[in-house]
């Protein structure tokens, strides 16, 4: 390799001083010999057979041109430059080739990246099925399913030549081989084992994947006691005395190939298998991008539809192109959106896991229940919620689920259950975290703000306002901090990643009854319902998620707190308000609030009031980022072109609430 660094930095050395100077064919040998038959010397070394030659021929091109009778300088320098291009391309060539007799396929990225992805997916379903198998061990589907899974990741790991990745791999199929030939019964123990070996498996492919994008990272050490356990597993005798028939009938039907009665495929069955076979894997940037363009379309046709030279003419043949134009844009917008959105299943059923580690850790007995799997949300939305949802799991297992003996002393099931679901409502996904546990308890939450300063007192606050405190940073009510939670780092970690989704949370809870927790989410982040507001000349669009309510104040509804807050009195309570031409410093149309509307927003639990000149409309807009120009503006979270041409700038509530005192 050094040889190859070498040779390749004297030919590039050598088009260098051609292309800073002409070489001049009286001094032709005196100059370029002795590069020349360096570069012919190393390649003859390094076996580099076409360099060789290309260099030797070269060498002869000067020789001749420092012949009296030799050709004018001017043909002799594009000989110099052929012959250089000529020796360049040679030496290409030969490291190609060296590269091809010695590249094995455990080198070649494009196999490292596929085997990547697809082990990835073999160990989520290989940890589906083995939860699956904990239920029911007689599941034969879920056993071959973990099976094929091994077997799978095993042969291509053989053939890259990642031999630690391939034992593990084969000892873990010969556990699930004799599961399938009734020779182990699948216990927990047994699922540990599988499991603990699919994350060894997991390490391995984040450090092929740092490897793939040139990051630092070694490869993991091997796990010795991991591979006793399995190797315990998959070579020692039965755990009981004698196979069940159950597991005996299991086998024979899969091992014979001829079950009593094989079901016919359903025509559900057969559209899935069809769709599977049809699909096909697509670079997400791409993806982006294609949206990203239906969203230039959608802003090109909706600016050639207001224009007004058009709107004059009383054409309507015109007029039905037009609308056929929206139409197929506004169908082509959502097609482009629907291929950024995928199902939530695949994040609920990691959280199975989760739920079956912490309730063995904490001695609890939770059946977890899915719903809504197949609601679909943005990618990245998707892809935001993996933190919070775990945070919530692990809070409901640690605080709200009490231990079995507690249960049965209330009278409930000694089994709790813990409810994952998603679905649609009013244009956003609900998803719901929902156990059956002791629920919050308003007056432990309301005695740790008061002894931590933050309310004087409990007293006229709502069940709402009160279960919102666990949101504060650093509030907790567990007794003791366990390796789970209980510092108080979570709560306020699950809201402002919501928030920054665009969501929000709502809580419901009956004390000793259990706890509901709603992630309200769009279904997308490239598009935004907003309401349009003016400011004087100005618009800006205010999320519709977070507006409550709008209204005109009366002349008695602004108050001054000492001559600095303007506050609002709404529905009894006194709210903020920020004059946006104030803090944008455009001039109004009137300064006088009887004149203008009021804006009730609420950001993080808190609600203040926006005054503006007018409302102008709903409007759904395509956000567009303001670009590096415009990273210093506070309060402004992006832009969008509006119907008639007009940019409106997408207000940031929560800077703006945080900033309103300034």
């Amino acid at each position: 390799m050094a040889q190859s660094t070498e040779l390749r930095q004297q030919i590039e050395d050598l088009a260098l001083r051609l292309v800073m100077g002409e070489p001049d064919t009286a001094a032709a040998t005196a100059e370029w010999m002795p590069a020349l038959e360096r570069i012919r010397d190393a390649a003859q070394h390094s076996q580099a057979g076409q360099t060789t030659a290309a260099a030797c021929a070269l060498i002869e091109a000067v020789r001749a041109s420092a012949d009296p009778k030799a050709r004018d300088s001017e043909r002799s320098a594009s000989d110099f430059q052929d012959g250089i291009a000529r020796l360049q391309q040679a030496f290409d060539l030969d490291a190609q080739g060296a590269v091809a007799s010695t590249l094995s396929p455990a080198q070649d990225p494009e196999l490292l990246a596929d085997f990547v992805l697809e082990s990835r997916e073999h160990l989520v379903t290989v940890e589906a099925q083995m939860l699956t198998l904990e239920r029911d061990p007689h599941d034969s589907e879920a056993l071959n399913a973990a099976f094929r899974g091994f077997h799978t990741i095993k042969g291509l790991a053989g053939f890259l030549e990642l031999w630690e990745v391939q034992k593990l791999s084969h000892e873990v199929e010969a556990i699930l081989d004799r599961a399938r030939n009734s020779q182990l019964t699948v216990t927990p123990a047994a699922t540990d084992v599988v499991l603990a070996a699919a994350d060894y498996l997991r390490r391995w492919l984040v450090h092929l994947e740092a490897q793939l994008q040139n990051k630092p990272s070694e490869a993991p050490a091997r796990d010795e006691s991991l591979l006793a356990r399995v190797q315990a597993l998959s070579a020692g005798p039965s755990e009981s005395s004698g196979a069940t028939h159950e597991l005996a009938a299991m086998a024979a039907v899969v091992e014979s190939g001829k079950p009593e009665e094989a079901p016919a495929p359903t025509a559900a069955a057969t559209t899935t298998h069809r769709h599977e076979a049809m699909a096909v894997k697509v670079d997400t940037a791409k993806l982006d991008y294609l949206a990203d363009m239906a969203g230039e379309m959608v802003i090109a046709e909706s600016l050639v539809r207001h224009d007004p030279e058009l709107a004059m003419l009383k054409s309507p043949k015109l007029q039905r192109k037009l609308a056929q134009l929206t139409r197929i844009t506004v169908e082509l917008q959502r097609t482009a959106m629907a291929m950024r959105l995928v199902p939530i299943g695949p994040q609920f059923r990691r959280m199975a896991r989760l739920v079956r580690d912490l309730s063995r850790q904490f001695g609890k007995r939770v059946e977890m229940e899915t719903q809504g799997d197949d609601i679909e949300l943005d990618r990245t939305i998707v892809e935001e919620l993996a933190d919070p949802l775990m945070h919530m799991v692990r809070n409901a297992l640690d605080h709200g689920i009490e231990s079995p003996d507690d249960r049965q002393q209330k009278g409930k099931n000694p089994e709790a259950r813990l409810l994952l679901r998603a679905m649609h409502q009013a244009g956003q996904v609900v998803i719901e975290i929902t156990d059956d546990g002791r629920g919050l308890d308003r007056e432990k939450i309301t005695a740790k703000a008061i002894d931590r300063g933050l309310i004087a007192s409990g007293e006229g606050m709502t069940d709402t306002e009160v279960f919102n405190l666990i949101f504060l940073p650093g509030f907790s009510t567990a007794e003791q901090v366990t390796n789970v939670s209980g510092r108080g780092v979570g709560m306020d970690v699950v809201r402002r990643h919501i928030e920054k989704l665009r969501g929000r949370i709502e809580i419901r809870s009956v004390k000793g009854a259990g706890s509901t927790f709603l992630l309200k989410l769009p279904l997308t982040l490239a598009i935004i319902d907003g309401l349009v507001v003016g400011v004087g000349e100005e618009r800006y669009i205010v999320p519709l998620f977070a507006i409550r309510e709008l209204f005109r104040p009366a002349q008695d509804t602004l108050w001054t707190v000492q001559q600095r807050a303007e506050m609002a009195l709404v529905r009894g309570a006194l709210l903020p308000v920020l004059r946006l031409y104030r803090r944008f410093q455009v001039k109004p149309r009137s300064e006088d609030p009887s004149q203008s509307v009021l804006v009730v927003a609420e950001v993080e639990g808190q609600r203040f009031c926006l005054l503006v000149d007018e409302l102008i409309g709903k409007q759904e807009v395509v956000i567009k980022a303001l670009g590096e120009t415009f990273q210093g503006v506070t309060g402004i979270a992006g832009g969008a072109i509006l119907g008639d041409g007009r940019v409106g700038l997408i207000l940031d509530l929560d800077r703006l609430y945080k900033e309103k005192d300034k």
